[in-house]
């Protein structure tokens, strides 16, 4: 089996990834949104209520410090603010914190500041900190490496919805690391985060699908999960359906489609795809590649764009690979 590495991650609630690095992301709790003419005056109220020691003001003149809405972004200031909250065991503003030490914004990075905070605020059941208490024993940063620790925190958080936790969980059971390999536990967990539109999982879902690795080979079911996880913007994916189009597995042979998608991943910044496009390209007429051509260009318009440079490693192979 040609598998790549995995990696896991720390991360904030609502841009997060499947893998054992860390990545800047925005905070579990939003700001609320406010115009340009008020963004002043919300941070001046905001101000009074923190110096009258209003926990969930300090912590959204934190997230706002954070983030630079209504202010200019100072993580120094946006540590000051998490702290004073975070000792009135604000959960938001212990993972905040925590975040900070770990990355080192504000603060001098702290591995084990960032797991005592990321730990005050799990016990609290703050969903986030306790996947990325989770990745910090997965590691072993400000702690000794725990897998067995690190798959407590990751069940944790999984068995409450958290997606990342489950991508997170099920890459535990892929590997066989702090639990005994397991791939049809590892296919679950992916697909609990997949069915919740986490497209990390769906990606890797579809491979499992597509080698027969946990579940039982259904080409169909690979094409299902790549095609969402391509139609949000990953590149990878992208690649993947263009492979599925080209051999006619799980979808129909379509050299056009599958010239489309290869186009639009190289696009998105996919080296492999001009090897893909080229040998693709000997097998069409002139007509056939000239309407690709037209094609890709409106597919790539209709593409997000996904900054993939800190998230994801798959599992498996892309798909041309894992058949040889």
């Amino acid at each position: 089996m040609n598998l790549r590495a995995l990696f896991l991650i720390t991360s904030l609630h609502t841009f997060s990834f499947c893998a054992f690095s860390t990545a800047a992301v925005p905070l579990q709790t939003a700001v609320p949104v406010v115009s340009p003419k008020k963004s002043q005056g919300d941070i001046s109220s905001l101000r009074e209520k923190a110096q009258g020691g209003d926990a969930g003001a300090e912590y959204l003149l934190g997230r706002a410090y954070m983030t630079g809405t209504g202010v200019s972004r100072n993580y120094a200031e946006a540590a000051k603010y998490y702290r004073q909250a975070a000792a009135q065991n604000s959960s938001d503003a212990e993972f905040s914190l925590g975040y900070l030490y770990e990355q080192g914004k504000g603060v001098p990075r702290d591995y084990r500041q960032a797991v005592a905070y990321y730990s005050a605020a799990a016990r609290q059941g703050h969903l986030t900190a306790a996947n990325n208490l989770g990745s910090m024993y997965e590691n072993g940063r400000g702690v000794p490496r725990n897998p067995r620790e690190a798959w407590h925190w990751y069940r944790v958080a999984a068995e409450r919805g958290d997606v990342t936790a489950q991508c997170n969980l099920a890459s535990l059971y892929f590997r066989g690391n702090g639990v005994a390999r397991d791939y049809p536990q590892a296919a679950n967990w992916f697909r609990e985060a997949a069915e919740r539109g986490y497209s990390p999982a769906q990606e890797n879902l579809a491979w499992m699908y597509f080698t027969g690795t946990g579940v039982p080979l259904d080409y169909s079911r690979a094409a299902h999960w790549v095609q969402v996880a391509a139609h949000k913007g990953f590149v990878r994916a992208q690649l993947d359906v263009g492979y599925l189009y080209e051999i006619g597995k799980g979808v129909p042979l379509d050299y056009v489609a599958a010239y489309s998608w290869y186009k639009a991943a190289a696009a998105g910044g996919e080296e492999r795809a001009g090897s893909r496009l080229k040998n693709l390209s000997a097998l069409m007429t002139k007509e056939q590649i000239s309407q690709a051509d037209t094609a890709a260009v409106q597919l790539s318009r209709s593409l997000p764009k996904v900054d993939e440079t800190a998230a994801t490693q798959p599992i498996g192979s892309l798909f041309f690979v894992s058949r040889k």
